[in-house]
């Protein structure tokens, strides 16, 4: 049975389905946080709330590929993602915080593709950073 855990397909499945599960928890917890309802706003063709959304997925795959990367058991992986995941939702309050003069929610919520193309920037951007910085 202990080879079973150490073949590399299993191990790959393993990690691959506890990535899209934390992926699928953490969009909804994005859903939350923002005024608009992103999968009902990219079904109506708003540009901006998929780059946006998409730049979300893009950052927490990317966390989740250095936490993957660097340690050895999934469950320290999954711990080191969801501090990342975290870190990158801080990062979306930072951007709002620093953007008085306009609410990045709802330009992105109108379709502003400058902002939705911004936020999809920054949570690419942040996602790096946070990803080097896991042990």
């Amino acid at each position: 049975m202990k080879n079973f855990w150490e073949n590399v397909l299993v191990d790959t499945a393993a990690s691959f389905s506890v990535v899209i599960l934390c992926t699928v928890v953490f969009l909804a917890v994005f859903e939350l946080v923002t005024k608009y309802k992103n999968w009902e706003e990219i079904r109506n063709g708003n540009v901006a709330v998929a780059m946006a959304t998409g730049g979300k997925i893009f950052g927490i795959a990317n966390i989740f590929r250095y936490s993957i990367q660097h340690n050895d058991v999934l469950l320290t992986s999954i711990a080191w993602g969801t501090v990342g995941f975290i870190l990158l939702l801080i990062g979306y309050f930072i951007f709002e915080f620093l953007t008085p003069s306009i609410s990045i929610d709802e330009e992105i919520g109108k379709g502003n593709k400058a902002v939705g193309l911004i936020s999809m920037i920054i949570s690419i951007g942040l996602s790096y950073v946070i990803g080097a910085s896991i042990i």
